[in-house]
């Protein structure tokens, strides 16, 4: 495992910066709308940028302003330095949401590296679909997000589990043809947003506080943040949304706690 250094991290982050502010720009230009959201927007709230520790980014957007900027970076995204995957154009991607890469990086997880496509440094570009509004139901449609998530994650959890049994389920849940479960997973994202709930989320990653949902309404309205010298588009009202996420997120975690992502493989500019 690769040790990143404070070094390291900080070229690591500015080649995030740059992701975003090419996603930024493909967005400015097509009148997209997204947010800054989760350790990017708290970044922003607490220290002006990157949280001192942290390895990522993440961008949100409702789901038709996901689709168009698919669209927009097959027209306009600067394919000398970026690319874009998600797995409907990239054969062995597993994840339910898009990565913008940079070119001649890598950046690999720990346990990730047979997964067979590129892998340079990324952001995380996140699509939020309508979960039902009714506590009941949004229980029961978490646990089919639940489900679709361990099996797209059977490849890299029959690696990375510790639990010997575990490993044994993912790699029977891994034998699911990729084909069959993309294609359930579009057919319920599509029955999913047939009509406009109060609710979003990120379908294939988890949400706090059991409420397995966020409100659609954090997402409508936004406000720019100020963040390693530029200024991004973030939650308006993010003091309600952060607590929701963290807690009390003005108050730094632990030096224990505060961690990277194990890496296995780092390229950096």
């Amino acid at each position: 495992m690769i040790h990143l250094d404070d070094r390291s991290l900080r070229q690591l982050q500015m080649i995030e910066l740059e992701l975003l502010l090419e996603a930024d720009r493909i967005c400015k230009k097509h009148g997209i709308k997204y947010n800054i959201i989760a350790g990017t927007l708290l970044g922003a709230v607490r220290h002006q940028g990157f949280i001192p520790w942290d390895d990522d980014a993440d961008v949100a957007m409702l789901r038709p302003e996901y689709e168009r900027f698919r669209s927009a970076c097959e027209q306009d995204l600067d394919q000398e330095r970026f690319y874009f995957q998600d797995h409907r154009n990239t054969a062995g991607y597993r994840w339910g949401y898009g990565k913008l890469r940079r070119k001649g990086t890598e950046f690999i997880r720990e346990h990730q590296e047979h997964m067979p496509y590129e892998t340079g440094v990324f952001i995380d570009i996140f699509p939020l679909d309508q979960v039902p509004d009714r506590y009941p139901q949004r229980v029961i449609h978490n646990l089919h997000c639940f489900m679709i998530r361990k099996i797209l994650w059977s490849t890299v959890g029959q690696k990375a589990d510790r639990s010997r049994i575990r490993r044994i389920i993912y790699e029977c849940l891994s034998r699911i043809p990729e084909r069959s479960v993309f294609h359930h997973y579009q057919r319920f994202v599509q029955r999913g947003n047939r009509r406009e709930t109060g609710w979003v989320r990120i379908l294939t990653y988890p949400t706090p506080n059991k409420q397995y949902g966020y409100r659609r309404e954090w997402y409508e309205e936004s406000a720019a943040y100020e963040f390693e010298g530029h200024r991004f588009p973030g939650i308006r009202n993010y003091d309600k949304y952060l607590n929701f996420k963290f807690g009390d997120y003005m108050t730094l975690p632990p030096e224990q706690q505060r961690k990277t992502h194990p890496v296995s493989g780092l390229k950096l500019l």
